[in-house]
């Protein structure tokens, strides 16, 4: 009778790899911050060769980015009107960037974007351009506003983290709702 046996060699299993590293990277981040996070200390935090790290992401910034992709999954828009929406949208960002190691690698790899073309170019379009569509479909705005929308309400939340070292509090988020409500909500200009 033929062995049915793989023809894989013994290791860990690919499948479940992605949520192995993901969970290591942002346990290290929240450990020891987004600087000393570095691929090697995410690999053994995750059990896991650098080798295993680098055949998926190509560097740091890439991993981060999937990472955080992973936590954030689709923007729930919900509600029936545009205050609605942004309402919601404006509460689930800032609840993600207050779980555990997320808003410090989300801090991080802003900061390190400024002078890394490439790095910014990922977070543009893999990061930034899916929730930036979602929400122009949803709002019916042009991306300029949207745009915008995302620079005041992440940058606002990524300021707090920075200063702060915590996440905004539920009372600051709702004046930050209302001020952009404020400017936001109303028929587009």
């Amino acid at each position: 009778m033929a062995s049915t046996a793989s023809a894989r060699p013994p290791g860990r299993p690919r499948a479940g790899v992605n949520d192995v590293v993901f969970a290591a990277t942002l346990s290290t981040v929240q450990e020891l911050g987004y600087a000393r996070a570095t691929v090697d200390r995410i690999a053994a935090a995750a059990g896991v060769a650098k080798t295993t790290i680098y055949r998926r992401w190509p560097s740091k910034g890439a991993l981060i980015v999937d990472c955080l992709l992973d936590v954030f999954g689709p923007v729930p828009l919900e509600g029936t009107g545009r205050a609605e929406l942004m309402s919601s949208a404006i509460h689930w960002i800032a609840g993600k960037i207050s779980e555990p190691g997320v808003g410090d690698a989300f801090a991080g790899v802003f900061s390190d974007a400024v002078s890394d073309p490439a790095l910014r170019e990922i977070l543009s379009t893999r990061l930034q351009d899916p929730y930036r569509l979602a929400l122009q479909d949803a709002l019916g705005e042009p991306e300029d506003r949207v745009l915008f929308f995302i620079d005041v309400v992440v940058g606002t939340l990524l300021h707090r983290m920075g200063m702060t070292g915590e996440p905004m509090v539920e009372a600051d988020v709702a004046a930050l709702v209302e001020m952009v409500l404020s400017h936001f909500a109303d028929d587009p200009a």
